[in-house]
């Protein structure tokens, strides 16, 4: 009891007068351009997120019946109910135009009650809802502008959506306080700081209240997660954003060069040492040091940089002159530190005064809402970087892109997304083939077979399915089983294929993890009722 549930996540019910409550508080906070940006961002990440959860219900419908999950989710949670009037999506041209009407719009409705008519559209939460499940279905940024709404006295919200770019190219009279396009934190070659989802604006969140400090950063994650790039957005937020941001990845320097690497090298102090030479230290004198895979130092490194941190200064190799600094130091570790820590192999004194503020980045498998607004923003840069007209993506290569693990992080889509913009035709849209090579291929819920020793196997031919049904009739009929049975073997099978990973396992059969958990409880350890 007390448990509220859809699509396998748990829900709470808001009403109406504490949504009017939070959201008048918001804007006397923030502002009313800020407090809209908040719920469209809001808004944007609930719309992604749902959009994942409804390729995984329909996964073969047509794209009509598969983007109508999203009016409908909007319509079930309270919001209004959405009539679409049209809706236009051609991959193969990278166009995707929508008209939809909202009826009884909840933000409408507070905004008339508490400040009366609108001289701009109200509901932000609903078009920024619309966007990111928009989004996520075109495989590219997808804006739902709201040209009438029922906090201005219209009938209902009449929602527009235009790819972002066609947007910015308008010269619309409607002014908008609302982003163009997904919320981005970098937008340079270097970026993977691209995203709406819970995780990604908890790390944002705690970055922007930092900024006015020099208190040292710590980002905990995966590899490939973007604790670099999240550094940078850091130093530029912060009062030393006009000096050096200085990077050095401890783990890739040998031993016996770490402490030159850091602190530099006095003229003669070892053959070769020709001219004095300054560390990144000094290099980073009145701003930022990263230190990424800081776990891999050595002991006196780990002393040497306490040292720094502590005084102020330190010498280079070879020399006896101190050198004084100014830097702000941040570090990354994909490691445990703690545990380094009661092993003894991680100083406790340097851990606490690197650890002011940790930040763990949440793997790129927790906040899949952040995948559509990433993949768009790698096919744009690579495509401009290649100078290649790819257009978008196909719906086959998305529901591929959102359900995949990605043990590399963000780091591994950025690669897949570059190497499919290099393999696909000029303006044709990328492909499951342009993403995957050989083995790589996702488990993209293939139809299941019986081989002969009874185990679960795919079925790669469709042609192949009227023989798994009779093979299956067999079971039941010669072999005893019933179809229960039958049912708790397939699940048996899919958990133990996703290595005990019930959110996948559930995914490949279709089913949410609460469904899939039930139906475990039910058939029991031996996997029949």
């Amino acid at each position: 009891m007390g448990r509220i549930w859809r699509d396998g996540e748990r829900c709470v019910l808001l009403s109406n007068s504490a949504l009017a409550g939070l959201r008048g508080h918001m804007v006397s906070q923030l502002g009313l351009d800020a407090a809209s940006k908040f719920f469209w961002e809001l808004g944007f990440a609930e719309g992604a997120r749902c959009a994942v959860g409804a390729k995984e219900l329909r996964p073969d419908r047509d794209f009509l019946d598969a983007f109508a999950v999203g009016p409908q989710a909007h319509a079930l949670t309270g919001f209004g109910w959405t009539q679409i009037e049209a809706l236009e999506n051609d991959k193969s041209r990278g166009h995707f135009e929508g008209r939809f009407l909202v009826h009884d719009s909840i933000e409408a409705a507070i905004h008339l009650n508490a400040e009366g008519r609108a001289t701009d559209p109200v509901c932000w939460m609903q078009t920024g809802f619309a966007s990111g499940f928009a989004t996520a279905f075109a495989g590219q940024p997808i804006i739902m502008r709201e040209l009438e709404c029922a906090g201005m006295g219209d009938a209902a919200c009449l929602l527009h959506a235009k790819p972002a770019m066609e947007w910015s190219h308008l010269d619309s009279p409607e002014k908008s306080a609302l982003p163009l396009e997904p919320p981005v934190l970098d937008s340079g070659e270097n970026s993977m700081a691209v995203g709406v989802s819970a995780g990604f604006i908890a790390v944002k969140t705690m970055i922007e209240r930092s900024a006015p400090s020099d208190a040292t950063l710590l980002f905990t994650g995966e590899t490939g997660v973007g604790k670099e790039v999240l550094a940078k957005f850091a130093h530029r937020l912060s009062r030393r954003k006009e000096a050096p941001f200085v990077a050095l990845n401890c783990a890739a320097i040998p031993e016996g060069l770490i402490e030159s690497e850091l602190f530099g090298v006095a003229k003669g102090a070892f053959t070769g040492a020709v001219a004095a030479r300054p560390g990144r230290f000094e290099l980073a004198h009145g701003g930022t040091l990263f230190l990424d895979e800081i776990s891999t130092l050595s002991p006196l490194a780990q002393s040497k940089i306490l040292r720094v941190i502590q005084e102020g200064e330190f010498e280079r190799v070879g020399d006896t002159r101190t050198i004084k600094v100014d830097v702000r130091l941040m570090a990354a570790a994909n490691a445990d530190l703690t545990q380094s820590m009661r092993d003894g192999l991680f100083r406790a004194d340097l851990f606490y005064q690197i650890s002011t503020l940790p930040i763990w980045v949440p793997p790129l498998r927790q906040r899949r809402e952040d995948i559509p607004g990433l993949i768009e923003h790698f096919r744009f840069r690579f495509s401009r970087r290649h100078q290649r007209a790819v257009a978008g993506f196909t719906t086959r290569a998305i529901n591929a892109l959102l359900v995949y693990d990605y043990p590399g992080n963000v780091r591994e889509l950025e690669r897949m997304v570059e190497r499919a913009v290099l393999l696909a035709d000029d303006g044709q849209a990328i492909d499951l083939r342009h993403l995957f090579l050989g083995n790589d291929l996702p488990d993209l819920k293939p139809a299941m077979g019986l081989a002969s020793d009874g185990k679960i196997m795919p079925v790669t031919d469709i042609h192949d399915r009227s023989e798994l049904i009779r093979q299956v009739l067999d079971l039941i009929v010669e072999g005893g089983e019933t179809l229960s049975n039958v049912e708790g073997l397939v699940i048996r099978e899919a958990v133990e294929a996703s290595g005990g990973n019930f959110a996948r396992a559930a995914r490949t059969l279709g089913l949410s993890r609460r469904q899939l958990a039930l139906r475990m409880e039910k058939i029991g350890p031996t996997g029949r009722t």
